[in-house]
């Protein structure tokens, strides 16, 4: 919602026009020779809006089946946020099976990072180690998500309890929200480890470039431990997204996914967001 989202591929919402963002319908009418009344199709840039009319060649037809009719899905695990998740772990993670690496997952609680720890599982690590800043979170990371541990960075020394549930180090940072909680972490990563850089949530309000510079003091661990970090942008693999989402549908129909979801009108969604209250992916339903 900032004037500048400090992107070419993310604008950000006009006043006095109609909010979009990725969404879901069914084809009411259509003139379009691909898409017939009756599909299911879903978008990047959604208008809210109960009925709209839109350019079909830049709908996707979805296929229900492959979520066992869970739509919502194609618009979290199935979509754009599990597409992030799993290439930023296999793009930028560089995860070996037997490899023995531990994961931390910074907003391990929300969308993209609950799905990115057991991501990382799945692709190899033996070790995941999810922040979040409840006890609700953290206890559905560790019993429902099949995490390892979690930390409440609202809570405690987050360096001390780190170095606890991480004794041999961090070699895969999934960092969805930079600032101290990113610099705790790069502290303890190991040489030769990786940061996938997915969000800086912490900063965005900030004027700095994206992705944020690091303190000197980080930035120097950074480059003498030979830590990758680099941008992250999921829509530049465009390539690998029908074969990634079949593999994320695939591990949801094989009930490797543990997947929590809410759906919720608006109201409640932004106030929801802004409070960091939501668990999981938070869907806005626009009409029945």
């Amino acid at each position: 919602m900032n004037e500048d989202t400090g992107s070419d591929y993310l604008q950000p919402w006009q006043l006095s026009q109609v909010a979009d963002g990725g969404g879901v319908g069914v084809v009411e009418e259509s003139k379009h020779d691909n898409l017939a009344v009756g599909d299911f199709v879903t978008s990047f840039t959604w208008p809210w809006q109960t009925v709209a009319i839109l350019d079909g060649s830049l709908l996707q037809k979805l296929v229900p089946q492959l979520v066992n009719g869970r739509l919502s899905y194609f618009l979290g695990a199935a979509g754009i946020t599990g597409l992030t998740a799993l290439l930023g772990v296999r793009e930028k993670g560089h995860v070996a099976v037997g490899a023995n690496q531990t994961m931390v997952v910074s907003g391990a609680g929300g969308a993209c990072g609950s799905l990115a720890g057991q991501i990382g599982r799945l692709e190899g690590c033996s070790r995941v180690v999810g922040i979040a800043g409840t006890d609700e979170k953290c206890s559905i990371l560790v019993q429902e998500m099949g995490f390892d541990a979690a930390i409440n960075y609202k809570k405690g020394n987050v360096a001390e309890q780190l170095r606890e549930l991480c004794p041999g180090g961090v070699d895969v940072y999934f960092d969805n929200v930079g600032g101290d909680i990113s610099d705790t972490v790069i502290s303890q990563m190991n040489q030769n480890s990786h940061i996938i850089l997915c969000g800086q949530i912490s900063q965005y309000n900030k004027d700095v470039p994206y992705p944020p510079p690091l303190p000197p003091d980080i930035e120097k661990i950074r480059k003498e431990r030979n830590i990758t970090r680099e941008r992250f942008l999921v829509l530049n693999y465009m390539d690998k997204h029908e074969a990634s989402v079949l593999q994320l549908c695939q591990w949801i129909q094989e009930g490797y996914l543990a997947l929590t979801y809410f759906i919720t009108s608006l109201e409640a969604a932004f106030q929801s967001m802004m409070s960091g209250g939501n668990i999981g992916k938070q869907i806005v339903s626009v009409s029945k």
